[in-house]
């Protein structure tokens, strides 16, 4: 009975918008107005800096990360360790607190791989910063490191329903870039 009604509890701290809350607390424009509109790390950090921008991926990760380890932690089923997952990574996408119009989900659903596995969401963050490096491009990292993460969750956990969980993630992600990925196939990102 716990592991479901964990699925709600996630879906309701995936509401919560660090980006948001973040630039209230600092003094800054509401970053759904500002910059890309997006509130998202990536967008405070053109409209606050590094630190309004760090502590904006710190929360939207933890988001991610804290209802899936707590479901780890428990034992639960892989079933619903997919599904307290998905439900913290929508509730960034769609929030009940922010009229339902989220973030793009990068740094949350990274929490929530980080929460299945330290070994995947590893994988995921140094496939990211492998992709800057050679690129300097943020949404580009993203979405490679997105891309691969079903691929790795296969490979490292190895559970059907995890990787199911790994791919809707990077189904949504991609969805929620298409902006980002038009600009960068005509060479404007």
């Amino acid at each position: 009975m716990l592991g479901w009604l964990l699925i709600p509890a996630a879906y309701l701290l995936g509401s919560v918008s660090c980006a948001i809350i973040v630039c209230r607390i600092m003094g800054l424009p509401d970053p759904r107005g500002q910059g890309s509109g997006n509130p998202g790390a990536t967008n405070v950090m053109r409209i606050g800096g590094k630190k309004a921008a760090g502590i904006t991926l710190l929360g939207d990760m933890l988001k991610g990360f804290l209802p899936v380890y707590l479901a780890n932690t428990l034992g639960l089923s892989p079933l619903l360790l997919a599904l307290v997952g998905l439900a913290a990574f929508l509730g960034h996408l769609y929030p009940a607190f922010f009229s339902f119009k989220g973030g793009k989900g990068v740094a949350t659903s990274l929490g929530v791989l980080l929460g299945f596995s330290w070994i995947l969401g590893f994988a995921v963050i140094g496939t990211w910063l492998l992709v800057y490096k050679l690129r300097k491009i943020s949404s580009l990292s993203a979405l490679v490191a997105s891309t691969l993460s079903p691929i790795y969750a296969w490979f490292i956990v190895g559970d059907k329903l995890i990787v199911s969980a790994a791919l809707v993630m990077t189904v949504f992600l991609l969805v929620r870039h298409k902006g980002n990925i038009q600009r960068l196939l005509a060479g404007e990102e």
